[in-house]
């Protein structure tokens, strides 16, 4: 590391100019491009799957995007002639516009059962050609201003549907603009200097640039979501700012040591550096474990968030020092620099709060950790009545049209119309159509089932669907019951005898099959990650305590975070409040994403807190003071830290999508909890009582595992002085090399 700080430095322009280069060289390609997002949740092998497969070979025409028109009328009906010839026109000007395949009107024959019983509500069906991924955000917006054009005082028309939820004004950037500030702010207060404040950002940005502009060509090689830019940039923002900070915290100490500038930004790397490489590592490792589960739609947002995580670490060990080295003496504020000059290098030791909280903590620590262990307790508790299902369009703000639109359906006809289930199957022979043509009978007599469509055949006569509505909304349990009692229980006694095989598909169905798979494999993804994690700090530490406290942390923080989430998204505790509309389950694939990024970020701060302890651990051999000196040493350039992550993380949640909002709400719950009452409070205090087991490695299994090292070489040194003696030469060692100060007090 130190070695690739010098080169940096001594060929700084070179240096400078790669990155310039790389970022608007990928830029320009993703801008020529364009992106190719998919979101297909469907998972291999499942029977919704199966259902959506069979549709799509035995229709190909049902292929494009199923959107609504609704209007509701107040006072009158929508049947009155001049609702019906103002909604006509406006139907036929639809039809007419890019991208739209057809219209089926409330007016004509097929859509005659899209009027309300009371006659005041009533929908038409807009059918794209294309998927909304695929769909120009213009020709969605046009259907929109075509229909909205038709509203006046009685008439209500709103507009629901995939792509239709293209058109919902975002935050546009203004996320990452508050996070950025509020970043700049903190940092600022911390430095006390301008220029070193902004050289954090600066780094994270252009890290972050590149990866965004990457993610959007990696988008053509896989399947990648298209929230998975977003995701990055959220991780991207916060890692980088926090990596880079650490490393001008650690250059800024080596200047007031009075090192030369480019000795300080050396030897910072060096350092801190290899922390950042390590920490880096293990978020990586945490997403990448995503690969485990095999599913295509997690696969491209691992790689993402990890191409994201790679590149602001290669900035914070590259581009920074070489910045540091522009700035010059100016990473210290004037106070410092004026200090400097009529004082001379003096040492900085822990003072103020920082001190004070490590002693208070070194004399309390049961005390401490059974508030601290209380504190996470009950946060988790909301976490054991986690719903996974569909959050649709009836969590949108209130504000939204799709919103709207989803109300005025339930409300005129049912909620399970928002969200039908699909029945296809392949048809050989008479005996089979004539099983499908009671089938319908059947289905109306079960219990939760609305209405049931007539058979459709396609023009080969050799697969048939037919739509079941549901007496529930779409993201009901009762729903997601009632998918399953059609697939044990109702068709296999309808299938008896036949040589029918009936799949459930639909969006419930979709989204209940996505759930299992991930349940079903989330026991060994969690022990994957875990075991690494622990592996790779039980290399670094040399100790079997730190990586077991670690992941029992990193649970904790993940438990919390979840416990956060669920009482917010999923009770709806404040969510109308906070824009984030209305309470709903949560959506399937987050746990997986959220356990890969909480986890890999909680190791950051383990890693930064206990690496500092390690240092004065392997110098003294006296646990007492390694903690000590190590919490207070840290504890505010790891809080300062934090603040900047929490206020990144909870900026997205103005970007207007609830799932960024849900990550969003996540990490930085996670992040103030791991900062503030995990690393400050529980960890130390069971580093206190734990005493010198923390350190403990058998004999056998040190000497058998390869050594990698985050503390710096003279520590390193130290480490071997230390282990080359027998226990009584310690102490005479210690005793001759220690020099009091006032980390020397204990607590």
């Amino acid at each position: 590391m130190a070695a690739l700080a010098r080169w940096c430095v001594q060929h700084r322009l070179v240096v400078v100019l790669l990155w310039l280069l790389a970022l608007g060289g990928v830029t320009s390609a993703a801008a020529v491009t364009g992106s190719a997002y998919s979101n297909d949740y469907e998972a291999p092998g499942t029977e919704s799957g199966r259902a959506t497969q069979l549709l799509r070979d035995g229709f190909p025409g049902l292929g494009g995007d199923n959107d609504t028109v609704v209007w509701h009328t107040s006072p009158g009906t929508v049947r009155s002639s001049d609702v019906e010839q103002t909604m006509t026109r406006a139907l036929d000007k639809i039809s007419t516009l890019p991208g739209v395949a057809s219209v089926v009107s409330p007016y004509e024959g097929q859509g005659s059962g899209q009027i309300s019983a009371d006659g005041r509500t009533a929908y038409a069906t807009v059918t794209f050609h294309d998927q909304a991924e695929n769909i120009d955000k213009g020709d969605a917006q046009a259907v929109v201003d075509t229909a909205k054009a038709t509203e006046a005082k009685g008439l209500q028309v709103e507009l629901g549907g995939s792509a239709i939820g293209l058109t919902r004004s975002s935050g546009g950037h203004l996320s990452e603009i508050v996070g950025v500030v509020v970043a700049a702010v903190v940092l600022f207060l911390a430095f006390g200097s301008l220029a070193a404040s902004l050289l954090p950002i600066a780094t994270a940005l252009v890290g972050v640039g590149t990866a965004y502009a990457g993610i959007v060509l990696l988008g053509h090689a896989m399947t990648v979501a298209d929230f998975a830019p977003m995701l990055g940039m959220l991780i991207g923002l916060g890692v980088g700012i926090d990596y880079a900070l650490f490393i001008v915290t650690r250059h800024r100490r080596g200047l007031k040591r009075g090192l030369p500038v480019a000795e300080a930004a050396r030897n910072a790397v060096a350092t801190t550096g290899r922390a950042v490489v390590f920490a880096g590592a293990t978020v990586c490792i945490a997403l990448l474990g995503m690969l485990i589960l095999r599913l295509g739609f997690l696969n491209g947002v691992a790689i993402a968030a990890s191409l994201t995580v790679v590149l602001t670490v290669a900035a914070s060990v590259t581009l920074l020092p070489v910045l540091l080295s522009f700035i010059g003496p100016r990473a210290l504020s004037r106070r410092e620099r004026r200090r400097l000059y009529e004082h001379g290098p003096e040492p900085e030791l822990p003072t103020g709060f920082a001190a004070r909280w490590s002693v208070f903590v070194e004399r309390h620590p049961k005390l401490l950790g059974a508030v601290a262990v209380v504190v996470m307790a009950l946060l988790a508790l909301p976490t054991f009545s986690l719903h996974l299902g569909t959050s649709d369009q009836g969590n949108d703000p209130k504000s939204a049209t799709t919103r709207a639109a989803y109300d005025l359906i339930a409300d005129g006809f049912g909620p399970g119309v928002n969200g039908p289930l699909t029945l296809v199957t392949k048809v050989d022979g008479a005996e089979d159509k004539l099983a499908l043509d009671n089938l319908d009978a059947t289905l109306r007599a079960a219990k939760g089932v609305a209405s049931v469509t007539p058979v459709t055949y396609n023009t080969g006569g050799d697969t048939a669907y037919l739509t079941v509505v549901p007496e529930s909304a779409p993201q009901s349990q009762k729903t997601s019951d009632l998918v399953n009692r059609l697939r044990t229980d109702v068709l296999p006694r309808a299938e008896a005898d036949t040589a029918l095989d009936v799949h459930v598909g639909g969006v419930t169905a979709s989204y209940d099959d996505f759930a299992d798979v991930i349940v079903g494999k989330l026991p060994l993804f969690v022990g994957v990650v875990i075991g690494l994690g622990c592996i790779l700090l039980l290399l670094a530490f040399r100790s079997i305590g730190i990586p077991l406290k670690a992941a029992v942390m990193n649970i904790a923080a993940v438990a919390a975070a979840f416990g956060v989430v669920v009482a917010i998204f999923q009770w709806g505790w404040g969510s109308e409040l906070l824009g984030l509309g209305r309470a709903g389950p949560i959506e399937p694939f987050l746990p997986v994403i959220m356990v890969s990024v909480l986890f890999g970020l909680s190791m950051d701060y383990q890693v930064f807190l206990v690496s500092r302890m390690y240092e004065e651990w392997l110098e003294t051999g006296d646990n007492r003071r390694a903690v000590r000196v190590g919490l207070a040493e840290t504890s505010r350039v790891i809080n300062s830290a934090a603040v900047i992550m929490i206020s990144v993380f909870l900026a997205f949640v103005l970007s207007g999508d609830r799932v960024i909002a849900m990550f969003g709400i996540a990490l930085a719950s996670a992040v103030a909890l791991d900062a503030f009452v995990l690393r400050t409070l529980l960890v130390p205090a069971l580093m206190h009582l734990l005493g010198g087991a923390n350190w403990w490695l058998p004999r056998w299994l040190d000497q058998r595992l390869p050594r990698i090292s985050i503390e710096p070489p003279e520590c390193r040194a130290a480490h071997e002085r230390l282990a080359a003696v027998t226990d009584s030469e310690v102490a005479d060692v210690l005793a001759k090399e220690r020099q009091r100060d006032v980390r020397d007090i204990s607590g």
